[in-house]
């Protein structure tokens, strides 16, 4: 018996001819995501095995499986060589010591077994019982369940818990793209959420230094580096609004504010979008959630992207439907940190919530817009996370 990590996968098993391709990617996210542990990652047909890991690293393998996007469930595990014996042996000592009701649950990858997976489950479960008097049969809602795994390599794992992953895609299938990252609850989630789609995720972060300080830079940087144990490595691009928005307030109608500087930042985004091949711009924008994110507020500020996917993964979500992902994944705790963004400087009493394509060129005629733009875009800070 060898003790090792069995870890399964959900989608991919829907990609046909393409199924490859989603293997080879999951499975070098896993040996990079654990290469520190110094342990193998093999795969077999339908999973992969971590295995041949130091016992006293299980605990920190198990916990980062759980942040690696495409990974369905995983399980501890006893492997062994397929023989209905041995699996007997083992399931009997696995079970000696157990009380109340339980079940086995068998799924029967080898084909060329004589017992089907029910068969094999009723056979293993009478021995079971036949040699611990302490449990009864509960197919319903058993307290233990033993699962058997028989592979088509001859290969079957025993275990009995299952721990859920993230889901999704592995990351690096779906492209790449750039997230407006804010200091706040939503842009962290939007991007974990399109980590789990198998995009690879950078960031831009618009600050409005030094009316923003320090601070709230740190509290980007450390948003960043929680999402990046899902993400993987992430590239942040630091990008000053400062001289935008002291312009905005100095020359244009202060309800145009948030309006004309978003416009600035999605005209920076796909700047880098296009420079560094990002094939999406990604937002935590939500449907209606405050001023800049009613439709008329979107479409005039999308209307300075050109050529790029504008994605916004919460566009649906309630306020109360992000703060549990946020808290889910970690970054709740630091996104609700007190220390403002740019979007906080300048605000506007009262900012125009359906603003009129037509007025807000009109604003933005008033100022050195692409120059502006420009300077901003010349200074850009890069910093790498993870």
């Amino acid at each position: 018996m060898e003790k090792v990590i069995l870890i399964r996968f959900g989608e991919i098993f829907l990609k046909g001819k393409n199924r490859g391709f989603f293997e080879k990617v999951l499975v070098e996210n896993i040996k990079e995501k654990l290469k520190e542990f110094d342990a193998e990652v093999v795969k077999i047909p339908g999973r992969y095995i971590v295995q041949k890991y130091r016992e006293s690293d299980e605990i920190d393998i198990l916990e980062t499986l759980e942040k690696i996007p495409g990974i369905f469930s995983f399980s501890k595990s006893a492997k062994i060589v397929t023989d209905l014996n041995k699996i007997e042996e083992l399931s009997v000592e696995l079970m000696k010591d157990k009380k109340g009701t339980f079940k086995v649950e068998t799924n029967r990858a080898d084909k060329t077994l004589e017992l089907n997976s029910m068969q094999i489950s009723a056979k293993i479960g009478g021995k079971i019982l036949a040699v611990n008097k302490n449990l009864k049969v509960d197919v319903k809602k058993p307290e233990t369940t033993l699962f058997i795994d028989i592979r088509e390599d001859k290969t079957t794992f025993i275990y009995e818990n299952v721990i859920f992953g993230v889901g999704g895609m592995p990351v690096g299938t779906s492209g790449s793209g750039l997230i407006l990252l804010s200091g706040g609850i939503d842009s962290p989630v939007a991007g974990y959420m399109m980590a789990k789609r198998g995009v690879k995720v950078a960031a831009v972060h618009f600050h409005s230094y030094p009316y923003t300080s320090n601070f709230a830079r740190e509290k980007v940087e450390e948003l960043a580096k929680i999402i990046s144990a899902y993400t993987g490595k992430m590239t942040i691009f630091m990008v000053s609004m400062t001289e935008l928005q002291e312009q905005i307030n100095a020359k244009c109608d202060s309800s145009y504010m948030i309006t004309l500087l978003r416009r600035g930042m999605f005209t920076i985004a796909e700047r880098l979008a296009k420079k560094y091949k990002k094939k999406m711009i990604i937002t935590g924008e939500s449907l209606g959630q405050v001023a800049s994110q009613t439709i008329e507020s979107m479409t005039v500020v999308s209307e300075v992207v050109k050529d790029t996917p504008i994605i916004r993964p919460l566009v649906a979500f309630d306020k109360c439907e992000t703060i549990d992902i946020a808290k889910k994944i970690g970054t709740f705790e630091t996104s609700i940190k007190p220390f403002e963004d740019c979007c906080t400087v300048f605000l506007p009493e009262s900012p125009i919530v359906r603003p009129n394509l037509y007025l807000t060129k009109k604003e933005q005629e008033k100022i050195d817009f692409d120059e502006i733009i420009n300077r901003a875009f010349e200074s850009i800070e890069v910093v790498e996370i993870g």
